[in-house]
């Protein structure tokens, strides 16, 4: 199996991962009302920036996922027309 394949696979569901754990923490974090509840405010401001840089990072782990999938797509296309394009001119 190709690296970059498995490379993207791996990253693509890290990234989608990532972004499920942490909006399912924010979700159940939330009260009935639908305030977030912290027990203190150094802990929402360092959770909140967590968070955030999470989303970040997951994103970027999605973006490079679908780049690296798009990369091994054009790489199996260019040899699969470089194998037909040999065969035509062995005959």
């Amino acid at each position: 199996m190709n690296p970059t394949l498995v490379l993207s696979i791996v990253s693509l569901l890290c990234g989608f991962g990532l972004r499920y754990w942490i909006n399912r923490r924010k979700f159940y974090r939330r009260s009935p009302m639908g305030a977030e509840g912290f027990s203190s405010y150094e802990k929402s401001v360092l959770i909140l920036f967590l968070e955030r840089t999470g989303k970040w990072i997951a994103f970027i782990m999605i973006v490079f996922g679908l780049l690296l999938f798009w990369s091994y797509s054009r790489q199996k296309k260019e040899n699969k027309e470089g194998v037909l394009i040999e065969t035509r001119n062995l005959k």
